[in-house]
């Protein structure tokens, strides 16, 4: 299988990509710092592109550079993303904007490309929504909008190319340990609040969302398409006792 993963040096991205290289899968690395890109390219092997995943033509060429790279695409994970805890009234334009571009632009730009290429060999894209999407969590506004963007974009998706072999799904996860969430994590107070939210009383691992791509993106789960998997603790569905 050949898999594209954009966001591939991202704490759930590079263990999707380790994942996916120790099954003997072929990857294709895409992100936005070439130095790190660089590194795990010599670790794995792979080939890889710089790409501002926020823009829908860079996405299509990255795509398409991907498929001719590895002779076809089964497979694209989209790990880009970002977190903004904010309020509604004080969040900026900017900020917004920053939000529905790496987190929805990414996710329709990978659709739409994706459609393209797979056309005729049929394959499976993962996106990626977020528990603050599920459940109203206070100030989530921005980024709870855009994540159920991706919910609702993939499911229409899966509608439209179910014909042509192309299934999309999404993992939404609660708060997982990485270097875009830490700012929450790091401080005592914070990280243990939100630890309580979690009906498994403990915060996520990047290694707890990548097995969850491993499994969903194999053929052999080709019935699943337009479902949402909650990789979450509990958070979104569960209140502790």
């Amino acid at each position: 299988m050949n898999c594209l993963i954009l966001g591939a040096t991202g704490a759930v991205g590079s263990r999707v990509a380790r994942g996916l290289r120790s099954k003997g899968h072929q990857v294709f690395l895409a992100g936005r710092t070439e130095q790190d890109l660089a590194e795990l390219s010599s670790e794995l092997d792979s080939p890889y592109s710089v790409v501002n995943a926020s823009e829908i033509e860079a996405v299509d060429q990255c795509v398409q550079a991907a498929h001719t790279k590895l002779g076809g695409l089964q497979g694209i994970v989209n790990c880009v993303g970002s977190v903004l805890i904010k309020p509604a009234n004080i969040t900026t334009a900017e900020e917004w904007h920053d939000t529905i571009g790496s987190n929805l632009t990414s996710a329709f730009a990978v659709v739409k490309s994706a459609a393209n290429v797979m056309k005729d060999s049929g394959g499976s894209v993962i996106l990626f929504s977020s528990a603050a999407a599920e459940i109203g969590l206070p100030n989530h506004e921005a980024i709870a909008a855009a994540k159920a963007g991706v919910a609702g974009l993939a499911r229409s998706a899966a509608a439209t190319y179910c014909s042509k072999g192309i299934r999309f799904n999404v993992i939404a996860p609660g708060l997982v340990k990485s270097k875009m969430t830490q700012q929450i994590w790091s401080k005592e107070r914070s990280a243990e609040y939100s630890r309580k939210m979690h009906a498994v009383d403990r915060l996520g691992e990047p290694e707890d969302i990548a097995s969850a791509v491993l499994w969903l993106i194999e053929p052999e789960n080709s019935w699943i398409t337009g479902s949402v998997f909650n990789i979450d603790g509990g958070l979104a569905s569960v209140r502790r006792g």
